[in-house]
């Protein structure tokens, strides 16, 4: 087992999460909330991600982030390094990959909300941001759960994008599902299998928490 992989792996998945929570609540609000002519086209582009093979989708971020463009050449004399085939990369990446996964979840959570208790708040003086933070996030807190960890495990299994924009450079871009290619491509099949099989108990055991968890919540309500 590569647990230098592992823990890039679980680090990239974290860390894309977070990024994603903080992004997504605010934007699947405003689709909930908001009544702006730009919703369609806002949905369809968080949602392309779903459809976009992931090995278009890394190469296009490939050459943008790379030495051809002018943001690639602006974001490496800033940083100091391109930001294609680094761990900084990634993020970009599989928080772009894995956005519809955050996305949907918590347009469904905050639409499925009373819009008369949300009404009532607006009536009462609450703006937009206190009701989402007070209204519609402890409300769909199952919602918020389900983006958390499909956004997570969503992100522990790409293997397109992770190939395409960060190759194969241990310790900084050598994640799991490249760890499992490279197994499969030696003919290394027990090596291969212990892989997969961490992955497989690992998104089954995250889903079943998130399952039994929200089960348990629904039988307090009731």
């Amino acid at each position: 087992m590569d647990w230098q992989a592992l823990a890039l792996t679980l680090k990239l998945a974290t860390v894309t999460t977070a990024i994603l929570l903080v992004v997504a609540v605010p934007l699947a609000a405003w689709l909930v909330l908001g009544r702006s002519r730009m919703r369609a086209a806002v949905e369809a582009l968080a949602a392309l991600p779903l459809v976009l093979p992931p090995t278009v989708l890394g190469f296009f971020l490939l050459v943008l982030l790379g030495p051809r463009t002018g943001l690639g050449r602006g974001i490496t004399a800033v940083l100091g390094h391109p930001l294609a085939f680094s761990f900084s990369g990634l993020v970009v990446g599989s928080v772009i990959y894995s956005f519809p996964f955050a996305v949907q979840p918590l347009v469904a959570g905050f639409a499925a909300v009373d819009p008369g208790l949300v009404d009532a708040a607006r009536v009462l003086g609450a703006g937009p941001v206190r009701v989402v933070r007070t209204l519609l996030v402890p409300l769909a807190g199952r919602s918020l759960a389900a983006a958390a960890v499909l956004s997570f495990l969503h992100t522990t299994g790409e293997f397109g994008v992770v190939l395409m924009l960060g190759g194969d450079i241990p310790g900084a871009t050598r994640t799991l599902s490249i760890v499992l290619y490279n197994q499969v491509e030696n003919f290394d099949y027990t090596a291969a299998g212990r892989t997969a099989a961490i992955l497989l108990v690992l998104s089954a055991g995250a889903l079943a928490a998130l399952y039994a968890g929200m089960s348990q919540r629904g039988a307090r309500r009731g």
